[in-house]
């Protein structure tokens, strides 16, 4: 790095400290991590300086394709379903990447991979991936027309998946929050890129004021019938299935090799890491816990499950916006 690189650097992470030093801040769900409130939602300290440098330099295109979601609501499951349709004439079934590498190796992240550099691009791939709200993406990205992809989850199976991560994230010695103060924090909406319901009902306002332009998903309707939603994600994308490969049941065999039984059983993801050479690095099985609709009714009293629809009915009433699960525990 040349010297006037190194100096605007510096320059530009002692502005970013001054910003985050006057931010509202909460104790984490684990002792190695804080969150801060910023524009609204809360973040990880540890991703929060990126995501206010993305803001600023991220050049979207308008051919990018972005996975947006928040954490543990179906990421690794979108990420594998769109990377795998957008490259199937590049890779036949036994060379195609997610069998070696995690999906989310193979879509970077804004806020951390791009962060690092703005201008990557992978080569003949346009997906890029972003935990971020809608109101806090980058401009470019909403100014320069590209398509967007979001995926929901009911927030009570969204609450358990993300405390069980929560809880297997920091080192071996960190203390992490029981379920009923976690449980707590969440529904105050203090939790990674929460409160949740705002994140989701950006994107689905979005989505019905610009449909050609931002897919809403729900995670539990994909469960359902993942081969239709297959196709829909292709149409989407701009690469509809043929009727050949129709024929020769493409969107099946992409439905089957995205599957969690099968990804959760594959050499990479049940001994792999995750960006192994960083702080954050994290082992891929921690991404494939059940993935399944419903596990919140193994972990989450009567009086929870009660107010955590209690409170979504308050947030998302009038929207449009349902979670169609039965609340029986």
């Amino acid at each position: 790095m040349k010297c006037e690189e190194k100096e605007e650097s510096s320059k530009a992470k002692m502005k970013y400290s001054d910003i985050i030093s006057t931010l509202p801040r909460e104790n984490g769900w684990t002792t190695s991590n804080s969150l801060y409130q910023y524009q609204g939602f809360w973040y990880p300290s540890l991703f929060l300086e990126s995501i206010i440098s993305t803001q600023e330099h991220f050049k979207a295109q308008p051919t990018d394709l972005i996975v947006c979601s928040a954490p543990k609501s179906g990421t690794t499951w979108l990420k594998a379903l769109t990377f795998a349709i957008t490259t199937r004439n590049q890779f036949n079934e036994s060379t195609n990447p997610l069998l070696t590498t995690i999906p989310h190796e193979c879509i970077p992240l804004l806020e951390y991979d791009l962060a690092k550099n703005p201008t990557y691009r992978p080569p003949k791939l346009p997906l890029l991936a972003t935990h971020l709200p809608y109101t806090s993406l980058p401009r470019s990205i909403l100014a320069c027309g590209c398509k967007i992809l979001y995926v929901c989850r009911d927030p009570k199976d969204t609450f358990v998946s993300l405390w069980h991560f929560a809880c297997k994230l920091g080192p071996k010695d960190a203390q992490y929050l029981p379920l009923e103060k976690a449980f707590e924090q969440f529904c105050k909406g203090i939790s990674a890129y929460g409160p949740y319901w705002d994140h989701a009902l950006g994107y689905w306002k979005a989505s019905l004021e610009c449909p050609e332009r931002v897919m809403f998903l729900k995670y539990e309707d994909m469960k359902r019938d993942t081969v239709f939603h297959v196709k829909r994600l292709a149409e989407y994308a701009g690469q509809p299935f043929s009727m050949e490969e129709e024929m020769e049941g493409v969107p099946q065999r992409i439905t089957e090799l995205c599957s969690f039984e099968h990804m959760s059983n594959l050499e990479v993801n049940k001994s792999g890491k995750h960006r192994p050479n960083s702080p954050m690095a994290i082992n891929n099985s921690m991404y494939f816990r059940k993935g399944i609709v419903g596990d919140w009714k193994n972990h989450l009293t009567t009086e929870m499950i009660e107010l955590l629809d209690q409170i979504t009915e308050q947030k998302l009433g009038g929207s449009g916006l349902t979670f169609h699960v039965s609340s029986s525990p």
